[in-house]
């Protein structure tokens, strides 16, 4: 039981630090100015879950790494196609917006699918490894997902707020931007890597 308390307390510390200013927080900034928090918040658990359970597999049992690097660039182009079809904007009708923000299941999807590759590959995945081979899977997985969880979790109150008191075309931008950023960040991740 001591183990598996050390590994969940210095997992969720390690990731929770390292998620402060990482383009996943970025990303729960943008989408939580699109979608409701709840939804957004079960896309980020579900993909930060899934990640980090590969993750401890890799660091506990088989001690290798992923090719990170093109899963990297996909995302990269991924996330700039994200950033051009905020800025192009969608046009819903008044029915059409009230049964988007009614719809959590599309919302849960993008998120989910969206932070999953984001994460292949990033700092917080490559600690979950290295943090597996030291302390155990089922503690570092618990206390790694709960902490890139809560760090995020604070990026959607910014951008709940945010979306509350700047205008939509200020924000369509600047969501744009963000997945833009992000994007070029992957890119760059996958550069360095792959040569």
């Amino acid at each position: 039981m001591e183990g598996f308390l050390v590994a969940l307390v210095v997992s969720f510390g390690v990731i929770f630090v390292a998620e402060l200013g990482d383009k996943s927080q970025l990303m729960a900034l943008t989408f939580a100015t699109r979608f409701k928090p709840v939804p957004v918040l079960i896309g980020i658990t579900i993909a930060t879950a899934l990640v980090h359970l590969a993750s401890v597999g890799i660091g506990y049992g088989l001690g290798a790494t992923l090719p990170t690097g093109w899963i990297s660039l996909i995302a990269g182009l991924a996330f700039l196609a994200f950033g051009a079809w905020t800025l192009r904007g969608d046009v819903l009708t008044e029915e059409e917006r009230q049964k988007a923000e009614r719809s959590t299941r599309s919302a849960i999807l993008a998120v989910g699918v969206a932070f999953f590759l984001a994460e292949l590959g990033d700092k917080t995945m490559l600690a979950t490894i290295t943090l597996a081979t030291k302390y155990g899977w089922f503690g570092t997985w618990l206390g790694s997902t709960v902490g890139m969880v809560a760090a995020d979790a604070l990026a959607i109150l910014v951008g709940r707020l945010l979306g509350r008191k700047l205008p939509e075309k200020t924000i369509r931008y600047g969501a744009a931007a963000l997945f833009a950023i992000c994007g070029l960040w992957l890119i760059l991740e996958a550069v360095k890597e792959l040569t």
